[in-house]
């Protein structure tokens, strides 16, 4: 037991160090290796199977609002991506080039995706001709490139895996409506599925997307108080399609611009997971999202039956949960460190007096509780368990972000606040921009968001006390 309980303690608490705390989780739960190419990062198998998790809920949620998948070319040529001004000066600092095929020098640089907005305008303005062929709902699964200065594995890297929805519509009213109904898909998805609150709200325009009229945000508080902006959606207006000369014929035989929208999650949704829920064991998974759901660890199993029974007790559970079984030769205490390390919601424990008693142990990751049931009613009990399990996670969070939740109205307080405590501040802010950038010189804090359900309420610009409607939740963030 003492070899389990110094694998625990090489996890620096995040208490004394969150940074820390947060390197060893993804590296010593086998989350991700460090690769050769500086700033890249290699997701491994266990973190790769929680992508594929969220991979296939989000792209379930997509399909059923019409969304089909589609693959673009990772390479962009350099006139193309110089049609959109805004757009390429938003993402200039962070292209990679590609100069050389082989070892002849091209005539045109290409650029390593950073996004697809380009590309896909291309492609819209050779398919769509009428209001018929009008909505165009695509989305690829796919990696981007960014050249980032600091990287941490899942939140910023310079390759990362993603998906990107990029529609056009026939009028504005349509663009703005699909991107809030994809906003509300990614909020019902991180509260419902990850157990992660967020603020649904819009970027101001200092923070939005380059080349976009409006972004809209979902933003969730870490454990550490640190915001973390989880997903955007994007109404391009018909500004990418008057650069592209995306144009259909209406139904009144006019020629007319279409309207773009864009939206976008990555794997920093692991990230989130890991900051949002984990402690100092490790990971504490989602269960929609968990690779392994449950898992059986037989306790005294040299003795005879034992190792059967709970084989035949993985089989059953198997069929409605993700499931696995360790008889290897470790300890039940180092199983029981290791899968709370790896975060799976569910341990069963199975020995001869529970196999006596026709019982098994369930213990949660969550709360360390421990319940006894009848193996009767696993298929009954381990479902609910789990949804539970996704509630409390929520209710935990939730708690979290309010206790910290701060509302200022003197801009000297804001700056106390700001530095001696972590979280969201709640500020009015008069639209200027200069008052937002001051804001950040002065408490090294950005706009969030200004989140829907709390407009237009009257009161002083924090900065410089101009009386506006507008309310913003400020923050330090990932």
């Amino acid at each position: 037991m003492a070899k389990d309980k110094k694998m625990v303690e090489q996890i620096t608490s995040m208490e004394v160090d969150f940074a820390k705390w947060y390197t060893d989780v993804v590296k010593k739960a086998d989350l991700i290796d460090y690769s050769s190419v500086k700033g890249c990062m290699i997701i491994r198998p266990y973190g790769y199977a929680i992508w594929e998790n969220i991979q296939k809920l989000l792209d379930a949620k997509f399909k059923k609002t019409g969304v089909e998948n589609i693959y673009m070319p990772m390479f962009i040529p350099e006139s193309l991506l110089q049609k959109e001004k805004d757009h390429v000066e938003g993402f200039a600092p962070e292209v990679a080039w590609v100069t050389h095929g082989g070892s002849e020098p091209l005539t045109e640089r290409l650029c390593v995706r950073p996004t697809s907005e380009t590309l896909f305008c291309e492609h819209y303005a050779n398919i769509i001709r009428s209001y018929r062929d009008l909505p165009k709902l695509y989305n690829q699964w796919c990696s981007v490139v960014r050249w980032e200065k600091t990287t941490r594995p899942f939140l910023r890297s310079r390759e990362f895996l993603w998906q990107e929805g990029h529609t056009m519509h026939a009028t504005a009213e349509d663009a703005e409506n699909e991107t809030l109904q994809m906003l509300n898909v990614y909020a019902d998805f991180f509260e419902k599925d990850l157990g992660i609150p967020v603020l649904k709200g819009r970027k101001t325009d200092k923070e939005k997307f380059a080349g976009a009229n409006a972004t809209y945000t979902v933003e969730a508080l870490m454990h550490d108080g640190k915001a973390l902006q989880g997903g955007t959606s994007h109404n391009f207006g018909d500004g990418f399609a008057k650069a592209f000369n995306i144009q259909y014929l209406d139904k009144d035989n006019t020629l007319k611009y279409c309207h773009q929208t864009s939206w976008g999650v990555s794997t920093r949704i692991i990230g989130a997971i890991i900051m949002t829920h984990g402690d100092d064991s490790g990971l504490v998974l989602p269960p929609q999202v968990a690779p392994i759901q449950v898992v059986v660890v037989p306790c005294a199993q040299h003795k005879p039956g034992v190792i059967e029974k709970a084989t035949e007790i993985y089989e059953k559970v198997s069929t409605f949960a993700r499931a696995k079984i360790d008889v290897s030769d470790n300890s039940p205490g180092w199983k029981y460190a290791e899968y709370e390390m790896k975060g799976v919601p569910l341990r069963l424990e199975i020995g001869p007096r529970d196999i006596e008693a026709n019982q098994c142990v369930l213990v949660r990751r969550d709360n360390g509780e421990k319940l006894v049931a009848s193996l009767d009613e696993l298929d009954t009990v381990i479902p609910k368990l789990l949804c539970d399990i996704t509630e409390n996670l929520y209710n935990k969070a939730y708690e979290n972000r309010k206790n910290r939740t701060y509302t200022e109205t003197e801009l000297d307080s804001f700056i106390k606040t700001a530095s001696e405590k972590s979280g969201y501040i709640r500020a009015h802010w008069c639209g200027d921009e200069a008052c937002e950038v001051k804001l950040k010189e002065l408490a090294e804090v950005t706009s969030r968001c200004l989140p829907f359900g709390e407009q237009g309420k009257k009161g002083k610009c924090i900065v410089c006390g101009k009386e506006t409607d507008k309310l913003v939740y400020w923050g330090k963030a990932y």
